[in-house]
């Protein structure tokens, strides 16, 4: 059985590993950090974190003018505070100038659960993906979070690392994590299935389900969203009957909104999108709202049959 991880735990562990390291590294944190796991940090280094209160738009200021002084600079609160009310501080003072910041958000999507609507971003991939400089990462479980976070450090410039609320499972048959590099988890020439983050393991019991029907999918976990991997984009359009793209977010402007543009302009082809539709999220248990908007391996699996049936 796959073992189950908070991937805000594995942050917070991650950076208190880079800390001993790194001296250059500071953390920032708004009022949340025993949510985000940066207490870890906090209690290991007070010296080099700064909690910043209920002021996300000042914290991220913050955070450039620190990168200036040639700090490596981790900032964390929830995705919809991240991306949604610092969205100006993070283009203007962050991206514009290029600065070592690395944004990792946490409580992303629906699957935040009981918070509701207000708490639950499912834009916040489109709004960091919009701004020149940045870097988007979203990684599937426990483990790649570990090479993302360290990956993050490595490469100079904006980050933003989307993580989840709840437990999710490791995935078996992983590659080293590259940034902008994906790879398959599964092989076949059926049915192309491309997913980030959460949504990697309802692919993959989808991919096992439509391997029962005489399917054969090919699972592809792209963790990276910006840089896109368009290689690998490509190879899937080319040589299966099409693709269905699979995210905890809207529709619109995330990854499939990526592969969209990557096929458009190389080698279109059928792509169905599995992700939220012109909705606001609203409270409830994280399993039943991803069936609410139709984010579960069951979905997933009908899109992949719809796709194969229509080439027949």
């Amino acid at each position: 059985m796959a073992e189950l991880f908070y991937q805000r735990d594995v942050y917070g562990k991650t950076l208190v590993e880079l800390g001993k390291l790194h001296k250059d590294i500071v953390v920032l944190d708004a009022d949340l950090s025993s949510s985000t796991r940066t207490v870890l940090f906090a209690k290991e280094f007070p010296e080099r974190f700064f909690n910043f209160g209920v002021a996300e738009q000042n914290m991220m200021a913050a955070s450039a003018g620190l990168a200036s002084c040639g700090k490596t600079v981790f900032v964390s609160t929830f995705a919809i505070f991240a991306t949604g009310r610092a969205w100006d501080q993070v283009r203007n003072t962050v991206c514009y100038s290029n600065s070592n910041v690395k944004i990792v958000a946490t409580h992303a999507g629906v699957s935040v659960g009981p918070d509701g609507a207000s708490h639950q971003a499912l834009e916040d991939i489109v709004l960091m993906r919009v701004i020149s400089n940045m870097t988007v990462v979203v990684p599937c479980d426990g483990p790649e979070t570990r090479e993302a976070v360290m990956a993050a450090y490595e490469k100079k410039g904006p980050f933003y690392i989307r993580l989840g609320r709840p437990k999710v499972p490791s995935i078996e048959n992983k590659k080293s994590f590259q940034l902008g590099k994906a790879y398959a988890i599964t092989e076949g020439n059926d049915i192309a299935i491309i997913a980030c983050g959460v949504m990697v393991n309802e692919a993959l019991q989808a991919v096992n389900s439509l391997s029962d029907k005489g399917i054969k999918a090919r699972l592809i976990n792209m963790h990276t969203i910006k840089p896109i991997d368009e290689e690998i984009v490509i190879k899937a359009a080319q040589e299966t009957k099409g693709i269905v793209v699979c995210e905890e977010h809207s529709v619109i402007g995330g990854l499939a909104s990526a592969v969209d543009e990557v096929v458009a302009e190389k080698f279109p082809t059928l792509v169905i999108r599995i992700g939220v539709r012109h909705r606001f999220g609203q409270s409830g248990e994280p399993q039943e709202l991803m069936q609410e908007y139709n984010l579960t391996a069951k979905d997933i699996e009908a899109a992949a049959i719809k796709i194969v049936k229509a080439s027949k």
